[in-house]
């Protein structure tokens, strides 16, 4: 998993409220699990005009002049910003690796659904929360101002807006420490590996017949 320390990234404001899981990534494209492959069908039924399946050339599908997300000045966006009970839904981790793909690293939120707020941490992402109050602000100074880029320091735990104003963040010390050194689930399990060696060594000895 790549470390996350420092980003500063334009911003892209998807202004709504209680965006769940199959808007994020509908169901029809959750039979591969290579996390990959998943960014052009992030918002499928909001980013295009026709109906998507898999296997469909994405890049002759008619696009939503209406979407947020397909105007010019948000292209290439590392940053989204939503509304409260963002990722709420079904539990599919498809969701975080659709956003990955699109191109984002942050999520800035008022508050999240409990499980794609966990599945983002597992994947190298980072979910934010800041006040409603916060929210709205940072959504105007979005709207008056194309190219609008946020700082993101994990270090420092801070938001920082072009004009100077900072706003601090709260994010668990033990996935604050997983995002900076890039470790997941598996990576934390490998700074083990030394002493799994020891304990299959040991375990062999004991018991051989169970590797005849």
């Amino acid at each position: 998993m790549e470390a996350f320390v420092q980003l500063n990234g334009l911003v892209a404001p998807l202004d709504r409220a209680n965006v769940d899981t199959d808007a994020i990534i509908p169901k029809q494209f959750l039979k591969s699990i290579k996390r990959s492959g998943f960014g052009p069908n992030a918002f499928d039924e909001w980013r295009y005009l026709d109906h998507g399946e898999p296997g469909m050339d994405n890049s002759k599908r008619p696009l939503n002049p209406d979407f947020v997300l397909n105007q010019t000045r948000y292209q290439g966006a590392r940053i989204l910003l939503t509304r409260e009970n963002f990722g709420c839904g079904s539990s599919r981790e498809h969701a975080p690796w659709a956003l990955e793909d699109f191109g984002f690293k942050v999520v800035i939120a008022s508050s999240f659904a409990d499980i794609f707020f966990n599945n983002c941490f597992k994947n190298g992402m980072l979910p934010i929360v800041l006040s409603p109050e916060i929210v709205d602000s940072i959504f105007n100074q979005v709207d008056a101002s194309v190219g609008y880029k946020l700082n993101v320091d994990l270090n420092a735990q801070t938001v920082t807006t072009p004009n100077g104003e900072v706003y601090p963040f709260e994010i668990d010390a033990v996935r604050k420490h997983n995002l900076l050194n890039g470790l997941d689930e598996i990576g934390l399990t490998m700074q083990q590996q030394d002493k799994i060696k020891v304990f299959e060594a040991q375990h062999k000895q004991a018991q051989p017949w169970l590797f005849n």
